[in-house]
C-alpha cells in the first residue's frame, strides 16, 4: 500500500469517529468505553467526556493481558482485553457504559472486545 493509500485510509477513518462522537457522549453516570486498534494491539478506555477523564483502561501491551493472550490469536486477544476492561470497571463501580467503535466495522476485533465486555457484565 502507497503513503498516499494509508493517509487516505486515515482520514476517512477520522471523519467517521467524528460522526460517530457528534452522537456519542460518556458521562460520569454512563462512561464511553472506546476502542481503537492498531496493526498489532488493540486498546480500550472507559472515558467520562465530562470531567475529561480516563477512569478505566486495557490494552493487549499490558502484562497481564499478555500473559493470558500468549499464543492466541488478535480476535482472541480483543476478547480478553475487553473481559479485562469490563472487570476493571465493574471494580470501579461501572456498570453501564456507551460503545465508541472509534471510526471501525463493528466486526472482527473490535466486536470480540464487545462482546467480552459483555460477557464480563458491562451494559451497553
Amino acid at each position: 500500500m502507497s503513503e498516499k493509500t494509508n493517509k487516505h485510509k486515515r482520514f476517512q477513518r477520522d471523519r467517521r469517529h467524528t460522526r460517530v462522537r457528534a452522537r456519542i457522549e460518556g458521562t460520569a453516570a454512563r462512561p464511553r468505553l472506546n476502542v481503537y486498534r492498531s496493526l498489532a494491539n488493540i486498546y480500550a478506555q472507559v472515558i467520562d467526556d465530562e470531567a475529561g477523564h480516563t477512569l478505566v483502561s486495557a490494552s493487549t501491551i499490558d502484562a497481564d493481558v499478555q500473559t493470558q493472550a500468549n499464543g492466541k490469536n488478535k480476535k482472541d486477544a480483543a476478547k480478553i482485553v475487553g473481559k479485562i476492561v469490563a472487570e476493571r470497571a465493574k471494580a470501579a463501580g461501572i456498570t453501564q457504559v456507551v460503545f465508541d467503535r472509534g471510526g471501525y466495522r463493528y466486526h472482527g476485533r473490535v466486536a470480540a472486545l464487545a462482546e467480552g465486555a459483555r460477557e464480563a457484565g458491562l451494559e451497553f
